[in-house]
């Protein structure tokens, strides 16, 4: 029987992959990524040389059955995603569904590891026994309703936001959250400029107004609970 692994990559340092990630990427016949230059580099550094597909969000159907076939061979199959654990806010997602319905036979077994939401979460302080995660929100429609909608939210929120948005996402929820209410921004997580900015909205933009150089990197914004 063939396995899918599903592996849970680095987001930023590269020391932070499980020692048995490393075995399953080292023992698989095939290496299914977002980006082979990002994962190249991930392997090289381990000594792993592996045979690579691409698999993107705007994969072809031939690569679809190309991976199909790969399984249906018998062979043994790793997803990563560049950065943290596959089909999370991942096309990965679209591909472990479609394996699961037609190669019912296929084991899937996952490998977990770094996740940049899980790891906000810790680093804001705020109490989490509950959240709710929003991936990437839309660039323009919806996008406004949802800030509606985590102004009322009665749980935790966390989203991913770019940093070409991220001035105007602290905008958008310093408009929606009531004044007292904390956000916390963390940018950077596990590399070298790594920080966590937290206060309201107001002062969480002002921040990054005064620090224009800081406002780089991959974000993630957790909302306080009402």
């Amino acid at each position: 029987m063939s396995t899918l692994y599903v592996v849970a990559t680095p987001i930023g340092n590269l020391e932070d992959i499980t020692s048995r990630a490393l075995r399953i990427l080292s023992e698989v016949d095939l290496v299914v990524c977002e980006d082979t230059r990002t994962t190249g580099k991930l392997l090289h550094s381990y000594g792993i040389k592996k045979p690579m597909l691409p698999y993107s969000a705007h994969a072809t159907e031939k690569r679809h059955e190309e991976i199909v076939a790969a399984l249906a061979e018998g062979k043994n199959v790793a997803l990563v995603s560049d950065a943290g654990t596959p089909g999370i806010s991942d096309p990965g997602s679209r591909l472990i569904a479609q394996i699961r319905e037609e190669l019912p036979e296929v084991q899937i077994v996952g490998i977990p590891g770094a996740n940049a939401a899980i790891t906000a979460l810790s680093l804001s302080g705020f109490p989490v026994s509950e959240f709710l995660f929003l991936g990437f929100l839309p660039h323009k429609k919806g996008r406004e309703t949802l800030f509606r909608e985590i102004a009322v939210s009665k749980r935790v929120v966390v989203f991913y936001e770019s940093p070409h948005r991220i001035l105007k996402t602290l905008v958008s929820l310093k408009k929606v959250l009531d004044s007292s209410r904390r956000i916390a921004v963390a940018r950077e997580i596990t590399k070298v400029f790594e920080e966590t900015v937290l206060g309201t909205a107001a002062e969480v933009e002002e921040r990054f107004l005064r620090r224009p150089d800081t406002v780089r990197g991959e974000f993630v914004v957790i909302v306080e609970a009402l």
